[in-house]
């Protein structure tokens, strides 16, 4: 079972500035490219980037409002006409905020679910180290997440590999070789083929 009790230690400024500069290398041209997600194209991925970040930097902050208490399958994200302003300046607030170990303690809200705070900066991680990798297949990006934040996703995943609810989230997991590199790994828990790639 995976240890969840809260860990302030966990610095997802990283991994949001690695999510930072795979959106900053995106091309006008890319925008309509299809993803890993099928309901998804790249302006979509880089909208519910966007959103998922406001989220749960407010989650952190406990600043509870429209941002936390929107469900993201409410609509199709897309991106806003500034968002190559926007989206770093945001994913940089969420890794801050994150940075705080009042964070990790108490409850609060995301997606419109109320939950421990804890729980709250894994599903965090898990989002940008998942979404990253979308990011980056859509696009022929190299990815190489940070590291502590692929481990906290991939365990944070395994631990619910069994949980018959997850896939209404998730998706059903695609199996990965055991001894597969982590990433590929945390990608089949996710719901996601590590072997999908960009048609040509």
């Amino acid at each position: 079972m995976t240890d969840t009790t809260p860990n302030p230690t966990l610095d997802l400024g990283p991994q949001a500035a690695v999510v930072a500069r795979l959106a900053e290398a995106v091309t006008d041209e890319q925008l309509a490219d299809p993803t890993p997600c099928p309901e998804y194209a790249v302006r979509n991925v880089l909208g519910h980037l966007f959103h998922l970040a406001g989220a749960f930097r407010d989650a952190a902050r406990k600043d509870l409002g429209v941002t936390t208490d929107t469900s993201p399958g409410s609509a199709l994200p897309d991106i806003t006409p500034d968002w190559r302003g926007e989206l770093p300046k945001v994913l940089a607030e969420l890794g801050e905020a994150w940075r705080d170990p009042a964070a990790w303690t108490g409850m609060t809200r995301a997606g419109g679910v109320d939950l421990p705070g804890e729980i709250a900066g894994l599903v965090a991680v898990d989002e940008l180290v998942v979404h990253g990798w979308d990011l980056a297949r859509a696009t022929g990006q190299p990815y190489t997440p940070d590291p502590a934040a692929l481990q906290a996703c991939h365990d944070f995943l395994a631990a619910s590999a069994d949980d018959p609810q997850r896939d209404a989230i998730f998706g059903p997991v695609v199996a990965v070789e055991p001894h597969a590199p982590l990433l590929a790994r945390a990608v089949g828990l996710s719901g996601r083929d590590p072997g999908w790639t960009r048609q040509p």
